[in-house]
């Protein structure tokens, strides 16, 4: 999409360095004192907190965690504090103009620019040194976080440059020096970063925009040799078609909404710095695959803050910063319903979009929007109905334009999707808003996610969704694992999705066919069904696993009743219900769900060869 059609003009349209004012520096004070009150005081309220901020020290032993007990938040916590301080001062001084947070700028600069390595433990790929704990400060590796270092420092340089070289022009050639060699050098030089998608055949994901637009944003504002400038642009041409070719054409992230920020969400920051840097020339947000991807956000919304969370999600999305992304996003591609979103989420979290933290790739550009944002007014639209048919989600609820009622989403896809879970033939169910059945979502990264042992770990395996275990097997990852027959179907009447989940299990799983249908009926008397149809090659004892997030009460044989008014019925004589409370000790899934969630379990009163189970999901109505 993108190199065929633009790399050429990449030599006669790319703005010179000297030319490129992407955004007003710290000395057009116009421009920055034009900001809403409220926002700039908000912005020097956060820069003062950091005033005489004690930078967190980053030993050695703390970067070896990671490969000493699998721990990789203890360094994060204390990297990701650095850069979250330094982008606080920076916008501060920005707002203010007065100089008084610039000590502290410097001290930010020098001590990130000490670091070894920019990246995070998890990341660290020493070559021909597998597991190494500690980087090779000879090998610069550009991961998520060294290269979104390299774009903070590049801003820092951008914006300040005029007071920083009043304290001392080696700072603002310090930013250069170490950028050009740990971000510029290694991504103009090297083709091997798999995210980068230029060789081999590993499958890219978010990576790929994330780094590449944080990659673009240091060689567009840092880079001095024009034509240096022009090839890495024609390279990151290259890498983003790497990204779109695998891109499903609904616009669907098999990642999920959560990563969807650093999926589509990366891809829009790509394409607004590409068509800035040259006055318009790369454009393509008028193209269908680009608009497909902004839609996915709006069409997984359910309500507030939750979002259909497969894969490697949290159920609730928090934050300003989305509503500002959600918006300028939807201006560029022209869609109302996008918009309506990203002003809803603003109303919503109002303080939150006044703060913008995040990087300020994604925050400068913000605060000049806040205001256009905070002066539209829009209500979430509330889609009734979205299928996307590659990725084989679907999302329905009772009515357009209301969260009020039952809402279903439901998967097939395979498992070996980006950050995926064992989850083919999944489903979440709300009432009214509020969660009911649901998927756990992620816990917080530890070296075990992403190792062989990730299946190992309950929110990953399928026995913890909402779905069948046959004769003790569980789903299993991989390619091959998946749905066939899927077939969707969309009305006034219901919204269904059907397919066969037999290949999502292994053969000693014993299961000659297994269809399951997916629906929600509208009308008079609404409902969720979910209807499992299956024939075994033996008799075994099949159990159904029912994930929500407050205990239930199932005295009733036959009927399962929830805290919100929904009920849900089975066949008492074919399954018994019991249920189990889980703990939750893990800070990420804490902050979704509090101290526990409830998995009912539902298994056959004896060994069944075939039969059909039927669960009905509806609202008890007084």
């Amino acid at each position: 999409m993108l190199a065929q059609r633009f790399e050429t003009l990449v030599g006669t349209t790319l703005i010179p360095r000297t030319s490129f004012r992407p955004y007003p520096t710290a000395d057009d004070r116009t421009a920055w004192e034009r900001l809403p009150e409220p926002l700039r005081r908000t912005q020097v309220d956060v820069g003062e907190s950091y005033l005489g901020f004690s930078w967190p020290a980053l030993p050695a032993t703390l970067f070896m965690e990671y490969a000493r007990n699998g721990n990789r938040r203890n360094f994060e916590r204390a990297s990701f504090a650095r850069r979250g301080a330094l982008e606080g001062l920076i916008t501060a001084e920005c707002v203010e103009g007065s100089g008084r947070f610039i000590d502290d700028i410097v001290n930010g600069i020098w001590a990130i620019c000490e670091e070894s390595f920019w990246g995070v433990p998890a990341h660290n790929d020493v070559h021909g040194l597998p597991g190494a704990p500690l980087p090779d400060t000879a090998d610069p590796i550009i991961d998520l976080f060294a290269a979104e270092t390299g774009a903070l420092l590049a801003f820092a340089h951008y914006l300040l440059k005029s007071r920083l070289d009043g304290v001392s022009e080696l700072i603002a050639d310090r930013i250069v020096r170490e950028t050009k060699a740990r971000i510029i050098d290694p991504f103009l030089e090297r083709d091997d970063f798999w995210w980068m998608g230029l060789v081999g055949d590993r499958w890219v994901n978010n990576w790929n925009p994330w780094c590449t637009s944080n990659c673009l944003t240091a060689l567009l504002l840092l880079e001095q040799d024009e034509e240096r400038r022009r090839r890495g642009v024609a390279k990151s041409l290259r890498i983003l078609d790497a990204f779109l070719n695998v891109y499903p054409p609904d616009g669907g992230c098999d990642e999920g909404t959560t990563y969807w920020g650093r999926a589509g969400g990366s891809l829009f920051d790509c394409l607004e710095l590409l068509f800035l840097a040259t006055g318009g020339a790369i454009d393509v947000f008028h193209e269908p695959l680009i608009a497909e991807i902004g839609r996915y956000m709006v069409r997984m919304h359910i309500s507030g803050d939750y979002f259909v969370n497969f894969a490697d999600g949290n159920a609730t999305l928090q934050g300003g910063e989305s509503a500002l992304l959600l918006f300028r996003y939807a201006k560029r591609i022209g869609d109302p319903r996008l918009e309506a979103l990203g002003v809803a989420r603003h109303r919503m979290h109002p303080e939150a979009t006044l703060r913008t933290r995040g990087s300020l790739l994604r925050k400068i550009p913000g605060l000049f929007t806040y205001e256009q944002l905070d002066n539209t007014q829009a209500a979430a639209p509330f889609i009734r109905d979205s299928w996307l048919p590659h990725t084989q989600v679907m999302a329905a609820r009772e009515r357009e334009g209301t969260d009020q009622g039952l809402f279903l989403a439901a998967k097939g896809g395979h498992n070996a999707e980006s950050h995926n879970h064992n989850d083919v033939g999944s489903f979440i169910a709300y009432l009214n808003g509020n969660p009911i059945l649901i998927d756990a979502g992620v816990g917080t990264y530890s070296k075990q996610t992403f190792s062989a042992d990730r299946y190992k770990i309950w929110t990953m395996r399928s026995n913890y969704h909402n779905l069948p275990t046959v004769g003790g097997a569980e789903q299993q990852p991989g390619p091959s694992y998946r749905a066939t027959g899927v077939s969707y179907d969309s009305n006034d009447d219901r919204a269904a999705l059907s397919l066969d989940i037999t290949s999502a299990y292994p053969p000693d799983a014993g299961i000659s066919r297994w269809s399951r249908t997916m629906e929600l009926r509208r009308g008079e008397r609404p409902a969720i069904n979910v209807i499992d149809d299956f024939q075994l090659e033996q008799d075994q004892e099949i159990v159904w696993t029912l994930m929500t997030p407050k205990r239930a009460d199932i005295d009733a044989a036959g009927t399962i009743r929830f805290e919100g008014g929904a009920a849900l019925t089975y066949d008492p004589e074919l399954v018994t219900a019991s249920q189990e409370r889980i703990e939750i000790d893990d800070e990420r899934l804490g902050a979704v769900w509090g101290e526990s969630v409830y998995r009912i379990l539902l298994k056959t009163n004896k060994p069944a060869r075939r039969g059909r189970l039927a669960v009905t999901l509806i609202e008890e109505r007084s």
